[in-house]
């Protein structure tokens, strides 16, 4: 393992500093408990939206704190939840007067400590649960995981609740985007976990995992290493599959890259996706490529697209104003 790192304990703490410190016209960081927040305070009567989970996916979420987005975001040890404290401690503080909505990946670790946050809280509050990985089935267990299709959530509703929605019309907004949003990856490499200090899975060089999560999880299959144009078909009918979208429906495709795949590729990715639904007559009409929420250093990358109408069209248009995300 070859890592910039001066001790796996002290690496998230070291890294929150160095973010804070890049970003101090913005955001601010408490320490004890952990969280990140915007510099100006909540106005009065504004939905605070409050996002979190286990690092190793920035800039997901910490990344996009600020304007016309989170509020707060709790960033929990690598691949780790955050603890109920972290969550109650940022609600508490960037909470006033317009209620706390959780945005939370669909994990089991991320839903308990959500939840018990909540319980815990005095004020109104309300939570969405992204599930828009498509790569296991909805009568999986627990249900399908929270991907790439988090920050869609989070910007419109983030918009939705700079605007002035209050809390109920935020919740069933997000619940709306997740239901309109599907996501698919692949992987050409594990992610070595600091603190594992090797590869959480193997693959040969002429093999690739379909349908991986985004904490080095293994996917659904493992298959031989195709072209680029051979991956995006698996991915892109599998999506079409699940979202059925109309000829002339306008769409925003988001091509995510898990860390380690350079952005080169990842366009590469997207003119292949874009001619896919081009071709069946669905309008592109948003665009989003980078590395958004990673994996560590996973090579490889996901295909999310969603739904858009007017009113979601306009709030993803919204002025924003994040470390990763502005305009």
């Amino acid at each position: 393992m070859k890592k910039f790192i001066n001790s796996t304990e002290y690496l998230l703490d070291e890294s929150l500093l160095g973010f804070a410190k890049a970003h101090t016209d913005i955001i601010k960081l408490n320490i004890k408990p952990r969280f990140i927040q915007r510099k100006n305070p909540t106005p009065p009567g504004k939905v605070a939206l409050i996002s979190g989970g286990g690092s190793g996916h920035e800039p997901l979420h910490i990344g996009f704190v600020g304007t016309g987005l989170l509020n707060a975001a709790c960033p929990g040890q690598v691949f780790t939840s955050p603890t109920p404290d972290q969550m109650l401690a940022a609600a508490e503080s960037v909470e006033n007067g317009g209620g706390i909505l959780f945005i939370v990946k669909n994990y089991a670790g991320d839903v308990m400590n959500f939840e018990m946050a909540a319980e815990m809280l005095d004020c109104p509050n309300a939570t969405v649960l992204v599930s828009d990985d498509i790569s296991l089935p909805k009568s999986h267990s627990i249900g399908r995981r929270g991907v790439a299709g988090t920050l869609i959530v989070e910007k419109i509703v983030g918009a939705a609740a700079e605007q002035g929605a209050d809390l109920d019309t935020c919740k069933i907004l997000g619940d709306k985007v997740n239901s309109l949003t599907a996501s698919i990856g692949v992987a050409l490499s594990s992610c070595t976990v600091p603190a594992l200090g090797k590869p959480t899975f193997e693959l040969k060089d002429d093999e690739m995992e379909m349908g991986v999560g985004i904490h080095g999880e293994r996917g659904h299959e493992t298959l031989k290493l195709a072209s680029a144009s051979e991956i995006v078909d698996l991915l892109t009918h599998k999506i079409d599959e699940e979202l059925k979208p109309q000829q002339g429906q306008s769409v925003l495709l988001h091509v995510n890259g898990f860390g380690a795949t350079p952005l080169m590729e990842l366009y590469l990715i997207y003119d292949l996706a874009s001619h896919f639904w081009e071709k069946r007559g669905i309008t592109i009409t948003r665009s989003l490529v980078g590395n958004y929420t990673t994996s560590l250093d996973m090579a490889g990358c996901s295909i999310t697209l969603t739904l858009l109408d007017e009113e979601l069209l306009t709030l993803w248009d919204a002025p924003v104003h994040s470390a990763n995300l502005r305009w």
